[in-house]
């Protein structure tokens, strides 16, 4: 049996699940956006399709000959500098994180993501125009149980390179903590945020949080074939002087969205764990590092009875 989250619904004061979803969702219907990708400064045309339980989160390349198929998973992932790539074959697709976030978040377990290029356009720099499109559909719950239920971390597991770490320990509940320190950066300085998982709470307090940037480092990082996309339209630019384009979001809007892409790493899992996960000034690379690490964990439990 089925229930549709209908548009008029979605509206209400609590638009979306308030707990973590029990069982699997996928879109009521079609999603389409487009927009620049924030790397290669090429636009691109996603769609959001409904997908049958148990398929999963895949990402489809419709430009490439025979419509190559990339699951949403580690087993996938590449990580590269300032974003997340899947690459499967000779199909790759890059900056997958906040979309990926968004589905996540939001509790969608089925889709298809179809694609006609090499990244997904950045749209404003945060995860809220995926909330709102998708919001616009709405999620139909599919009547199945999770494919795979979130694992419950039992001791304390961790990855580190230097002072930046991703840590998790048990927990009641799925809760995230980001740090964040720029001493030479005092619009930033150090910010810590911490959130616990739901539908609801992420749509509110993360998705709208956008990506940040410094203006000393835009030369190099174009020079490098990086952020050829970036703008003060899709990114917050901070200077020594201060913001470039204010105003934010949030007053500590930088944090969020570091724990937005690190939402979207963690959706390479297929599900989020009961744990709290800690991180401070970590990257892309020691997020998945530490997604590989608790991959590892759980395939350790499951062999000892």
């Amino acid at each position: 049996m089925t229930s549709t989250l209908t548009p008029n619904s979605l509206q209400s004061s609590q638009p979306w699940l308030s707990q973590p979803p029990a069982q699997q969702y996928t879109l009521a219907g079609t999603v389409e956006r487009s927009g620049i990708g924030l790397h290669s400064g090429q636009s691109t045309q996603v769609y959001l399709q409904p997908a049958p339980p148990d398929q999963g989160r895949r990402v489809v390349r419709v430009d490439l000959p025979g419509a190559p198929s990339l699951a949403a998973d580690l087993e996938c992932v590449n990580p590269t500098l300032l974003s997340t790539e899947l690459v499967q074959g000779e199909a790759a697709v890059r900056t997958v994180e906040h979309l990926l976030a968004t589905l996540v978040g939001l509790g969608v377990a089925n889709v298809t993501i179809e694609v006609d290029g090499g990244e997904i356009p950045l749209l404003d720099g945060s995860a809220q125009d995926w909330v709102m499109a998708i919001a616009a559909v709405g999620l139909v719950a599919q009547g199945e149980p999770l494919r795979d239920p979130g694992y419950t971390l039992l001791e304390p597991l961790w990855v580190r390179d230097g002072d930046a770490f991703v840590a998790g320990f048990p927990a009641a509940e799925t809760r995230f903590s980001y740090g964040i320190d720029f001493p030479d950066l005092p619009a930033i300085g150090n910010q810590w945020h911490s959130w616990v998982w739901t539908p609801a709470t992420f749509s509110q307090d993360i998705a709208p949080a956008r990506t940040f940037g410094f203006a000393e480092q835009v030369d190099y990082l174009r020079s490098q074939g990086l952020i050829l996309g970036g703008s003060l339209d899709n990114a917050l630019v901070c200077s020594r002087e201060g913001w470039i384009n204010p105003p934010l979001r949030f007053d500590n809007e930088p944090v969020r969205h570091k724990l937005l892409d690190l939402l979207g790493d963690l959706s390479l899992l297929g599900t989020l764990p009961q744990a709290h996960i800690l991180a401070y000034k970590a990257s892309h690379r020691l997020h998945l590092q530490f997604a590989q690490a608790l991959r590892q964990r759980q395939t350790h439990d499951r062999l000892i009875p």
